[in-house]
């Protein structure tokens, strides 16, 4: 063990300005940069930075007719689409604040999304339209494609001028936008981030992924999580243009770089794994593009060697939050220092520490504890309000949940989830390291690994495995495969072979659902 001082922080990135200006100055400055530049590529239609300002205007002040402005919150609920970026910018450019929400959330979810956030109204697609009524948001409803009853999205739109709005806030402290978390251990919770903090985050992102306004990146995860709204805010800040997909579809995604001339990938675990797989992968011409970053979810090295080998295409590795958008990122501007194990070193302006499990005491390089950080990119908090209790520590130190632990000159790796360490006898296992050893099987094609209940060791392993669809393989090969590269502690104790595992829509696997179906049986 390294004898360096707790104390020491690993060396900082050098300091970033970030202006002065709320969260949709980012569009502003671009309109005003570059006016004529495409923004936005969706389908066959193409939107310039000027375009996308004049219409979120208009559409500011038609919220503002209709009494909406500081201290309200509107939800958007509602698939990727060019009416999202446009709704969501009008909703700050009014004032209030927006309440992302996945259009693929049951009315159930929404419901309780609702319940925490207490929207005045909103703004869904036609797919959300139906449920957001029975959710109680159905006064003043408006449909981006017209659907239902009620003001149309581009009626609204068309009524109103696209001048800029008057508007004075304070990007410190006012509310622009709340996410849900992924609510992979329980209940989502509503995230709350000011102006200053997404301003930050989209600078910071920009940064990590060197970006400028040559380059062209895409988007196909949903605008309502935080990596897809970093995406946006990060293009805009470039002067880049946007490629934005409804869904993910694989053919069509790698079709378009090559049509597009994408500059930058950006791929979560299950899309990296399905485009390293894929039969003609060879046959796409990727060579515009710089890199894919894989975030969201630790790398799993075979899956990116692969798609690397196949394509020459590396990989940028990058860590964040919904609560604290970009926290490290491998140096893009130093290609030779890239590496695979790790998310990289802390970004400008991000204070990290790892911190003892139990006692929340700085542990030394190389001992495994708990991430926490602090920097100006951080949520203003939770909603709802208990909850922030046990998200900070004293002296505004965020608790981000995830395990891991720090080399000595700052880079960090990650390990597992806090909640979903499983406690086998008294040892900490995390499921991240006996998914990487399954994954390396080549009859496994994914899977994810719990803590199932057990009478004498409190928990054991279990696996939730999908098949790869070439390799026979069952349960007592996978048990053995694993078990010989682990400590007979963290031993599988069973396996399940299953379609697909549940997952998040920025590839986290659900091991609360995992856990459900296993106690039903």
């Amino acid at each position: 063990m390294s004898e360096r001082s707790t104390s020491t922080p690993p060396r900082p990135r050098a300091s970033v300005h970030y202006p002065e200006i709320p969260f949709h100055g980012l569009l502003e400055r671009a309109a005003d940069q570059y006016p004529e530049a495409i923004a936005l590529l969706y389908e066959d239609e193409r939107f310039t930075f000027r375009e996308l300002d004049g219409l979120s205007n208009s559409l500011a002040r038609a919220l503002r007719e209709r009494s909406i402005g500081a201290g309200d919150r509107v939800v958007l609920y509602c698939s990727n689409r060019p009416e999202w970026i446009i709704a969501a910018f009008g909703i700050l450019k009014a004032g209030a604040s927006a309440v992302l929400i996945s259009s693929a959330l049951k009315l159930a979810e929404l419901r309780h999304a609702v319940e925490l956030t207490g929207p005045k109204m909103a703004i869904t697609g036609a797919e959300g339209a139906e449920v957001a009524v029975e959710a109680d948001l159905g006064e003043g409803l408006i449909c981006v494609d017209g659907s239902v009853e009620g003001p149309g999205f581009w009626d609204l739109i068309a009524s109103q001028p696209g001048q800029r709005l008057g508007l004075e806030l304070d990007p410190e402290t006012h509310e622009a936008v709340l996410c849900m978390s992924s609510g992979t251990t329980g209940l989502p919770k509503a995230v709350r981030h000011a102006h200053r903090s997404l301003c930050t985050g989209a600078l910071q992102w920009k940064i990590a992924l060197g970006m400028g306004p040559s380059d062209r990146l895409q988007t196909f995860t949903p605008l309502s999580h935080i990596l897809g709204l970093a995406n946006v805010a990060a293009g805009m800040a470039s002067g880049a243009a946007h490629r934005l997909f409804s869904r993910f579809d694989l053919d069509t995604v790698l079709r378009n770089i090559e049509e597009d001339r994408i500059t930058i990938g950006i791929a979560v675990a299950p899309v990296a794994m399905a485009m390293a797989d894929h039969p003609d992968l060879e046959s796409f011409d990727l060579s515009s593009l710089r890199y894919f970053n894989w975030c969201a979810t630790p790398v799993t090295e075979d899956v990116a060697n692969r798609f690397t080998q196949r394509t020459g295409v590396r990989w940028l590795t990058a860590y964040g939050a919904t609560e604290a958008p970009v926290l490290s990122a491998n140096p893009v501007e130093q290609p030779k220092r890239w590496r695979l194990d790790t998310p990289g070193l802390p970004g400008p302006d991000c204070e990290m520490r790892i911190v003892d499990l139990e006692t929340h005491e700085p542990v030394p390089p190389g001992e495994s504890g708990e991430v926490v950080v602090r920097g100006p990119n951080v949520m203003l908090g939770y909603l709802p309000e208990e909850a922030n209790a046990d998200a900070f520590l004293p002296g505004g130190w965020y608790r981000t949940g995830d395990v891991g632990w720090m080399e000595e000159d700052g880079w960090l790796h990650l390990t597992d989830r806090v909640k979903e360490m499983i406690k086998v006898s008294g040892f900490q296992v995390a499921p991240a390291e006996i998914e990487s050893i399954l994954l390396s099987h080549p009859g496994v094609a994914d899977c994810a690994v719990f803590g199932a209940p057990h009478d004498v060791k409190g928990q054991v392993p279990h696996a939730a495995v999908v098949r790869r669809a070439t390799i026979e393989v069952d349960e007592s090969e996978l048990v053995e495969w694993s078990g010989e590269q682990l400590a007979n502690y963290k031993r599988l104790m069973g396996v399940e072979f299953v379609e697909e595992v549940p997952r998040t829509a920025s590839g986290k696997a659900l091991r609360r659902v995992l856990l459900e179906r296993f106690n039903e049986r």
